[in-house]
């Protein structure tokens, strides 16, 4: 095929007419699957600050177990050990984070989730360019099942 007519051939697939499906306001269309990737998203940075807090945890683990005296804990809860204590906090601030980002992308899943139930399940009127269309009524004593063919 030449290039001139894939140009026309592109040109007459932009200008067609939406299909039903699309029918959607652009809010929902696409803010669905800008969602589903906030999702992804979130939850990776989630993952991510998890994996941090866990490897400032098995330091501070690693460090204690090197010597037990650098892990005594004086009577606020805290430890005594400056380094201690700054590998705890540490590790607590990239809990507080993962959780923070765990909670972002819960919340985008949810609302993307709700976009893709609310538009699958509205109504939306038949194409008209069915040729072929399955019939079923009910009859008095019978159920009759046909096809509809337009012409």
């Amino acid at each position: 095929m030449s290039s001139r007519a894939t140009l026309l051939l592109l040109a007459g697939l932009t200008v067609a007419p939406a299909a039903q499906a699309q029918q959607s306001p652009p809010v929902i269309r696409y803010g669905k699957w800008a969602l589903a990737a906030a999702a992804v998203g979130l939850n990776l940075l989630a993952s991510r600050d998890h994996g941090r807090a866990d490897d400032a945890f098995d330091q501070l683990r690693s460090f204690c177990f090197d010597d037990f005296d650098r892990c005594a804990v004086g009577p606020t809860g805290r430890y005594l050990n400056p380094a201690s204590e700054r590998l705890y906090q540490l590790s607590l601030h990239y809990d507080r984070r993962a959780r923070t980002w765990l909670f972002g992308g819960e919340t985008a899943l949810v609302a993307a989730a709700g976009m893709f139930v609310w538009e699958l399940t509205r109504r939306t009127d038949k194409p008209d360019n069915i040729p072929f269309e399955p019939e079923v009524r009910s009859l008095e004593r019978a159920t009759g099942v046909g096809v509809r063919v337009a012409w």
